[in-house]
């Protein structure tokens, strides 16, 4: 693999830079460095980082730095937030996916410049996109639907969704299914109980687990609230 094209002197601004595992999703489990962006463009109700994005100062983080971590400690990186993708974190998340060396690397975004994001990675580059849309009312739905149109034929791209017991995103799921058949949609699917309490995710398990099994989907436990890593 080359190495990594680096501006030696960029930095971005981050409120978390650290060492941990992925807590969602297909990689779930994996050593990552943690990059968190601040804004959002959304204010989700069960959000468990909207204290700390609040809260939390950006600093500067060298790009070189962020590198040597990657090295050391031989771990992907998990570029989130906030949303990677809005206006004024996009080059800096673009940066870090084009600039850096990295045996993995997730992005997690609700979709805002996904498609853009998705195109503009070098293809060469070893990313899982996790797409994770919002779904509030049917306009979102609409939009989560029209997204989905987009980025289907792109095998690195994983939807996990937070399931909130309501008809919405069972309906989502299965117009995917309708609308584009035959796509493993069961290998990258992923659904997750809502809450930001162990208590709460415990609860909420039972019924994420029995859709799951209903349509063929993963379940992803959010390990970073269940065993408090993050």
């Amino acid at each position: 693999m080359d190495k990594p094209v680096i501006i030696m002197d960029r930095t971005v601004k981050l409120i978390e830079n650290f060492v941990t595992w992925q807590g969602e999703g297909p990689d779930s489990g994996k050593s990552m460095i943690i990059l968190r962006f601040k804004t959002c463009n959304l204010k989700c109700p069960w959000c468990d980082t909207s204290v700390k994005m609040r809260i939390t100062a950006e600093a500067e983080h060298r790009m070189v730095d962020i590198q040597k971590t990657i090295e050391k400690k031989s771990c992907g990186i998990l570029i989130t937030g906030g949303e990677p993708t809005v206006d004024r974190h996009y080059n800096d998340t673009l940066s870090l996916l084009n600039g850096l060396l990295y045996p993995i690397a997730n992005v997690e975004s609700n979709g805002y410049n996904l498609y853009k994001l998705i195109t503009e990675t070098i293809p060469s580059k070893n990313v899982n996109f996790i797409y994770s849309p919002k779904i509030f009312s049917k306009e979102d739905m609409e939009e989560a639907l029209k997204m989905t149109d987009l980025i289907y034929l792109h095998k690195n791209v994983h939807i996990k969704i937070v399931w909130d017991g309501g008809g919405l995103i069972e309906n989502f799921i299965e117009k995917i299914f309708l609308e584009y058949p035959n796509l493993n949609w069961e290998q990258r699917i992923w659904l997750m109980p809502e809450g930001v309490t162990k208590k709460e995710l415990l609860s909420n398990a039972p019924e994420v687990f029995d859709i799951c099994e209903k349509y063929n989907l993963n379940f992803s436990s959010r390990n970073h609230i269940m065993f408090g890593f993050v």
